[in-house]
């Protein structure tokens, strides 16, 4: 833990120093951009309400990538599974209406199983014919995609509008708005613990992290792999889809658009790398990313610097903590190995408190 803090720290600065290079190259002032930058992310109770507003969505999706890619698992379509859940909430928002205790719950569950059987569809094909889901998921955001934009193009329509998008759902199913916190962070808080504990705290959890290290160790074993796989990849589906249907529930507009997924789906993909498929990790560069997507546009409107500097930013990020993470596993094993060999040579055997994790 204490590794992972440290490379993590060493990365985000690093890139955030590579950032302020650049800006100063390109003849824009660095510094107060950075400080634009988080002024319009964290320093007044708006910003900070925005930014935790992004963050909700991110934590879901990100969630979803790395309970698959930690279980050796490999879950591409979060963009898809992303709109699955957000549609199939619209739908029944719009044609089923009861009281909020009842409604909000029930399309809470809808969003989940949607979500949950789309990404099921790609389990089954490579559990019944060996297709490989990197390819299977991929190709089902396209289906995803294009049967969103007929839905909404079509018969959910709002026909008093130019734009593709459907008609607000009945407001029995709107997110409680709480002084101004958008309360899908409450949500996304509760199943980012959920997680965590089936992750930490269970046999299932155990399972699937043995299948991540080493799937042949975890079948000899006794773990069953396909049974694993299937529960793996419905619950991934089930957190993205979710967070389609929170973009739904929550904020303002209550309606399906075009384009409503943006870059969610991708970016909880690039967040479960980073943060190396760990939970408390994805919740941290959840929030990292939501903060300086939501400073963006202020820095642009103060400084001049466009908001999709953001982008770099990001992309930087990803490369220095990843080369940060890699190079410090190397050095560790490097100097792992220098201390057997000298223990070796000098008759003493090995010692496993010389060991450096």
């Amino acid at each position: 833990m204490k590794r992972q803090i440290l490379t993590s720290a060493v990365g985000i600065i690093t890139a955030l120093l590579v950032g302020l290079i650049i800006m100063a190259v390109q003849g824009y002032p660095a510094f107060d951009s950075y400080y634009q930058l988080f002024n319009y992310s964290l320093f007044s109770k708006f910003s900070f309400f925005s930014t935790l507003a992004k963050t909700a969505p991110l934590i879901l999706t990100g969630l979803s990538a790395a309970v698959a890619f930690g279980s050796n698992a490999v879950n591409l379509g979060q963009v898809g599974q992303f709109l699955i859940g957000g549609i199939s909430v619209t739908a029944a928002g719009l044609y089923i209406d009861l009281p909020p205790v009842v409604m909000i719950p029930l399309l809470i569950f809808i969003a989940l199983l949607s979500g949950a059987l789309y990404s099921g569809i790609a389990a089954w094909l490579r559990l019944k014919f060996n297709m490989d889901e990197f390819i299977t998921t991929l190709m089902l955001n396209f289906v995803a995609q294009y049967f969103t934009m007929y839905l909404i193009s079509g018969p959910l329509l709002d026909k008093e509008l130019f734009s593709p998008m459907t008609r607000p759902i009945n407001k029995s199913g709107w997110l409680p708005d709480l002084g101004g916190l958008d309360s899908t962070i409450i949500i996304s808080i509760i199943l980012l613990i959920i997680i965590y504990f089936i992750w930490h705290h269970t046999k299932a959890g155990y399972e699937w992290k043995v299948m991540g290290s080493n799937e042949m160790f975890a079948k000899a074993g006794g773990a069953n792999i396909d049974k694993n796989y299937l529960k793996i990849m419905l619950i991934s589906g089930a957190l993205a889809g979710m967070a389609g249907a929170m973009l739904v529930m929550g904020g303002v507009q209550h309606r399906f658009l075009k384009g409503i997924g943006a870059n969610y789906g991708w970016d909880g993909v690039m967040i479960a790398v980073v943060a190396d498929s760990s939970i408390i990790g994805t919740a941290f560069y959840s929030f990292f990313f939501a903060m300086i997507q939501t400073g963006a546009m202020g820095m642009e409107l103060e400084t001049s610097v466009p908001s999709e500097f953001v982008l770099i930013l990001q992309s930087i990020t990803v490369l220095f903590v990843v080369a940060s993470r890699k190079s410090a596993h190397l050095l560790l094993n490097r100097i792992n190995i220098l201390l057997r060999m000298k223990n070796i040579k000098s008759g003493g055997g090995i010692k496993e408190d010389e060991f450096i994790d």
